[in-house]
């Protein structure tokens, strides 16, 4: 205490200028508008500032969460578009449109396991029998095809990757509906094919291929990839396309599962139980 006592009276007449100073400061801010607007924008500046900057600290923190929102979120409008797109193609055959809330039923999910490496490649994802999966769901990104659920736990699945040679999917040209079988010869991890496309099909190169519909697992449109190369079949017949596919089957995160909910009518009807 002592100490601060004699600060004060060794810097008697600083501190006495200092105070009259800041004192005649405040005086001219509170008497001029100007001087006060301008005082006010620089502090605002200053803790606005401040503020953002703390506003960046919590936001890295909170990335997780806000992934996982913007994911559930995306999750809701790619529902709403595919049922949609559904409800535009098949309103003439459908009867009875309020049975289900739309024709597919879609939930998020997480790759924890992607091998594509291999010539019989699968994925496992973070969501299992407890979520309502069991085989033969079809699974996407937002940019394309991923693969098709073939076995599962209580908690985990097993997704058969476009990048296998046991995998065959209905696919078509977008363009004029031409219908072929998506395969993969395992030469490349962007490359699959599609075989079996007619020799009167228009095909050329950047043309979009897309699903076909023609399954009960994956909706009509879903895209896969662009056209790179075409070469007719040695039965002159049919051209086998080479299919770049949209996504990097080497790098993927989040996925969509898609279930069609008339899956079982659609399979009783074409396997009566007493054929």
């Amino acid at each position: 205490m002592q100490q601060i006592i004699n600060f004060v009276l060794r810097n008697k007449t600083s501190l006495l200028f200092l105070l009259l100073f800041f004192v005649s400061i405040a005086l001219t801010i509170q008497s001029h508008s100007y001087h006060k607007s301008k005082f006010i924008n620089s502090a605002n500046f200053f803790t606005g500032g401040i503020y953002e900057s703390a506003s960046s600290v919590s936001n890295y923190f909170d990335l997780k969460t806000q992934n996982e929102i913007l994911v559930e979120e995306n999750n809701k409008l790619r529902s709403q578009l595919l049922n949609d797109l559904d409800s535009s193609l098949t309103s003439i055959s459908r009867i009875d449109t309020t049975t289900f809330n739309g024709r597919y039923k879609i939930q998020t999910a997480k790759i924890i396991n992607n091998n594509y490496s291999a010539s019989k490649n699968y994925l496992t994802i973070n969501k299992g029998e407890k979520h309502g999966l069991k085989e033969d769901l079809a699974v996407i990104t937002s940019k394309g095809i991923v693969g098709i659920i073939d076995n599962t736990s209580n908690g985990y699945a097993r997704v058969l990757s476009i990048l296998s040679t046991k995998s065959k999917i209905n696919a078509q040209l977008k363009a004029n509906n031409h219908i072929g079988s998506l395969e993969w010869n395992a030469n490349s991890s962007s490359i699959v094919q599609l075989t079996d496309i007619s020799k009167f099909a228009p095909v050329k190169q950047g043309d979009t291929i897309v699903t076909g519909g023609q399954s009960s697992i994956f909706p009509q449109g879903i895209p896969i990839g662009i056209v790179d190369n075409f070469v007719l079949d040695i039965s002159g017949d049919t051209y086998t396309v080479d299919v770049k596919l949209f996504n990097d089957m080497t790098n993927l995160s989040h996925v969509y599962i898609i279930e069609n909910l008339d899956t079982e009518e659609i399979k009783l009807l074409e396997n009566p139980v007493n054929e």
